[in-house]
């Protein structure tokens, strides 16, 4: 992995091998990043995300390995109990054009993936929420 920030920007290159998540947090805490909204591309081949049964109050993982392009990468950096946080959603297509995604639990780089972070000049926390079984992020 290489970084470099400009100005509220951290652009970031992860390389095979790395994982996406392990690395944002990584980077978030080096920089002592408090809020940031985060995009990417690139090209993975082990992904786990998962889909949250609010019924149930938990998530359902479905992992996919394979070649795949990152079709979408979105999501927010705050903070929980002094630690980064990431929410992440994730959608990635295979080589037939099938789109697969969710919540992102893990993604294994097999080519490079290209992130950008931009810092949000504030902070936001999460709580989490019995009602509702999820870390809220609070304000």
């Amino acid at each position: 992995m290489e970084y470099r920030r400009f100005g509220d920007t951290i652009l970031v290159r992860l390389d095979p091998k790395e994982d996406i998540c392990g690395k944002l947090i990584e980077v978030a805490e080096k920089e002592q990043i408090q809020l940031a909204e985060i995009s990417g591309l690139g090209a993975v081949n082990d992904v786990t995300t998962g889909v949250f049964e609010p019924e149930a109050k938990q998530y359902h993982a479905n992992r996919f390995q394979g070649t795949f392009e990152i079709v979408s990468l979105t999501g927010t950096l705050t903070r929980q109990d002094g630690n980064a946080y990431l929410h992440v959603h994730m959608s990635v297509g295979d080589g037939k054009g099938n789109v697969f995604g969710g919540h992102l639990n893990q993604a294994i780089v097999s080519a490079t993936s290209e992130i950008v972070i931009r810092v949000i000049d504030g902070k936001a926390g999460r709580r989490f929420s019995e009602e509702i079984g999820l870390n809220l992020i609070e304000f």
